[in-house]
């Protein structure tokens, strides 16, 4: 009989193991409330009763909680279980909900391939800019981007995981190390976290500087016996030109990678933009920046001097006999008396003695300043603090971090067209600089909104909607003016003026034009009755068709209307046109059948003798048997 799945939070399942790393391992799991695959990631269980690592593991859902972009590993939830141990101690297990990525690390590629073309891998490391402009931009810095913390998942895109050692910019100034052991990957540390020193967004671009060479050339610019040999070579040694080792690589992609592993984080990419910028340009043949051209000229020009100071050396202690020690005399291997000794000579060697004891004295003197000057700095350095990115924050939240620092602030206003209105222009000292509290006052500028702003679409609008949205983009009402169109319903606006789109100052006014709800009637006589309906319906008005016969127009044409042309009428109103039709000829005249009368036979007066003929009765004689 199977056991039950483990199930975290009462909602998720845990199933099989498909990660294991130094802190934590990465079941596949199922949300058993939304019904889809997660990515459940427990802090291992060796670890469950190290405060140091379960701080760490929390202050990584802390950090990727806050961060929604495209290639950065999404995390959905997270949370405490318990587990119970043998003894019946009750064990805290935290654990996260992420986003399952189906795909490979890059380090699985390069174990099978060995070296990627400098096309797939600029176009990687562009992604994983991408979401390092993005984790900057939102306060927080990755500091161990490596390939084993990139995945390219099933489609292509890229995805960056692992925050478990993030930290936000303004908490980037504390200790790099943990039992004197550099946290990070000692291949792709940064000099600054090589030694020690506090970290900011430079450094998580030197970290992908290494995994592109490592992705072109097949290996990091720096390989060692130990992660101290490595980090050594970090500080001190310059690498070699990728093109050196593999020979695709053209002389753009040289200069971007040398720039980006620039040992003074001054003089590499500033930010994650810049490097992408410069990485795409490569990848296209399109020009570089002058500041990545001239690393590769530095590199090749030699070796620049990493550090000018002449280390301390340290010479192995040498005796010699002393000078007044007893010496046998010639010829005498009894005698236990000294030699004889010029007065002159015993009192140059005594002050010989004087001098050097005397800058003995000086010397551990100095040493002594050297030592209090030490300790004075390293108290002060102690009781400094790590100025946090206030840029383009709220003002509000700018003077909570800077109180929460114990720094004052002092303020001025300018315009921006790029920084919301309250928020923080500008910062000096800039973030992560560390400073006094007592003896230092960040500057902010604050932003008074844009130097010019849009005037917004508001067709359709009321005009006490438009009115809202024109105070909301710090623009004023004017005239309002009633137009006859039917482009709208009655009371909406139409246009205004200037129009849509239209740039002004802050304050400017901004005319309204607004549907009567009236429309004039246009001219439609001499139109045919198709035309003058299409006119009518195209103005928002509806024909009514009468006719009259007519010879003194045209058949099918509009002779008269009503209202007549210009009369203003409401829209959807029904305008009557009165169309010609053909005046029909006029009927032939009834025709009435003639008779032609059969002429009469007047009887002849003189009678026939043989016979009296019978007479023939005329039409008009009245028939026999009449009355």
């Amino acid at each position: 009989m199977s056991e039950d799945p483990l199930l975290l939070g009462g909602r998720y399942e845990v199933g099989e193991l498909i990660g294991r790393g130094g802190m934590a391992e990465v079941h596949l799991g199922h949300d058993t409330r939304l019904g889809r695959q997660v990515a459940i990631k427990m802090l291992r269980s060796d670890l469950a009763r190290d405060q140091s690592f379960i701080k760490r593991f929390r202050r990584e859902a802390q950090s990727s909680a806050g961060l929604n972009h495209a290639s950065i590993v999404a995390v959905y939830d997270s949370g405490e279980d318990h587990s119970i141990e043998s003894g019946g101690a009750k064990v805290a297990v935290p654990y996260m909900v992420m986003e399952y990525v189906q795909g490979r690390t890059l380090r699985e590629i390069l174990t099978e391939r060995d070296r990627l073309p400098t096309q797939e891998a600029s176009q990687i490391t562009e992604g994983v800019l991408d979401a390092l402009a993005y984790s900057h931009r939102m306060g927080i810095v990755h500091r161990d981007i490596k390939p084993a913390n990139v995945m390219v998942a099933a489609g292509g895109s890229i995805k960056v995981m692992d925050f478990g050692i993030a930290r936000a910019i303004a908490d980037s100034a504390a200790t790099m190390t943990q039992t004197q052991a550099v946290i990070g990957t000692a291949q792709y540390l940064s000099p600054e976290q090589a030694q020690g020193h506090n970290v900011d967004a430079r450094s998580d671009l030197y970290s992908a500087g290494c995994m592109l060479y490592e992705l072109v050339v097949g290996r990091p610019p720096f390989v060692g016996d130990s992660p101290v040999s490595i980090a050594y070579q970090h500080v001190g040694e310059q690498p070699v030109a990728p093109s050196q080792r593999a020979s695709e690589v053209d002389e753009s992609l040289d200069a971007v990678v040398l720039h980006s592993l620039t040992k003074d984080r001054e003089k590499r990419y500033q930010d994650a933009n810049a490097f992408r910028n410069d990485l795409q340009a490569a990848r296209l043949g399109r020009p570089i920046s002058a500041a990545a051209m001239a690393s590769l000229a530095a590199l090749a020009a030699g070796p620049a001097a990493i550090n000018t100071s002449e280390p301390t050396e340290v010479y192995a202690a040498t005796t010699r006999p002393r000078d007044d020690s007893p010496e046998p005399s010639p010829g005498s291997t009894t005698s236990t008396f000294p030699a004889a000794v010029d007065p002159s000579e015993r009192r140059k060697r005594r002050g010989a003695t004087y001098v050097m004891l005397t800058l003995g004295v000086i010397a551990a003197l100095a040493l002594l300043g050297f030592g209090a000057q030490q300790y004075l700095e390293m108290r002060e350095e102690a009781q400094k603090v790590s100025v946090p990115v206030l840029e383009g924050k709220p003002r509000a939240t700018a003077l909570k971090l800077l109180s929460d620092a114990a720094l004052t602030s002092t303020q001025t206003t300018a315009k921006s067209d790029t920084v919301p209105e309250d928020s923080v222009i500008s910062q000096t000292p800039g973030a992560g600089s560390r400073v006094d509290p007592a003896e230092t006052t960040v500057r902010l500028v604050i932003s008074t909104g844009p130097n010019a702003v849009v005037v917004p679409n508001l067709a359709g609008r009321t005009v006490a909607e438009a009115t809202d949205l024109l105070e909301r983009a710090k623009l004023s009402v004017g005239r309002t003016v009633k137009v006859n169109t039917d482009d709208q319903p009655k009371d909406a606006v139409v246009s205004t003026d200037p129009a849509a789109g239209a740039s002004l100052a802050p304050g400017e006014v901004v005319n309204l034009n607004v549907a009567s709800g009236q429309v004039a009637v246009p001219k439609l006589t001499n139109l045919t009755q198709d035309a003058a309906s299409a006119l009518l319906s195209s103005v928002g008005l509806k024909a009514k068709t009468d006719y009259e016969q007519t010879s003194r127009a045209r058949e099918g044409t509009v002779i008269e209307q009503k209202p007549d042309e210009k009369d203003l009428v409401a829209v959807g109103s029904e305008v009557t046109i009165v169309v010609a039709q053909r005046v029909p000829p006029p009927p032939p005249a009834p025709t009435t059948p003639s008779t032609t009368p059969t002429p009469s036979v007047t009887p002849s007066t003189t009678p026939t003798p043989s016979a009296t003929p019978t007479p023939t009765p005329s039409p008009s004689s009245t028939p026999s048997g009449a009355p």
